[in-house]
């Protein structure tokens, strides 16, 4: 049975967790805003978005059209100055568009599986040069 609670955007979204486990997660791995074009092929859907904000364990994808919770997806994308990624992912949970409005920032949570050391390395140091970039002078 999916629940309701506050997922990273700070909207409520169905969830296939406990959320014990979902804020553990959120607390360990920091998130970083960005603007990034991002390829989502599942089985039989091709979803071409945009990445808001990653972190070492996943992202979030911008979407009107959100997958269902439990898809896998293989994510492709960019970051500016750096080889492409293509990584395998798993819809944790959406931030569905609502008929009256209220929700600005419509998508899905998409966490990381079967990262290979080789891509894990390579996206830790992505993340930390945005995380240097970005920090307070």
């Amino acid at each position: 049975m999916a629940t309701t609670d506050e997922n990273p955007q700070g909207h409520g979204a169905a969830l296939s967790e406990p959320p014990s486990s979902r804020r553990d997660e959120r607390r360990s791995h920091d998130r970083f805003p960005v603007e990034w074009a991002v390829d989502c092929v599942a089985e039989d859907t091709f979803l071409y978005a945009a990445i808001t904000n990653i972190s070492a364990m996943g992202i979030f994808v911008k979407t009107t059209d959100p997958l269902p919770v439990g898809t896998r997806t293989v994510l492709s994308f960019a970051p500016p100055g750096y080889e492409p990624f293509k990584l395998e992912g798993e819809v944790a949970w959406i931030n569905a568009l609502r008929a009256n409005g209220d929700n600005p920032n419509p998508g899905i949570g998409v966490r990381f599986v079967n990262l290979h050391p080789d891509d894990r390395e390579r996206l830790v140091e992505v993340i930390r040069t945005i995380a240097y970039v970005r920090e307070p002078v």
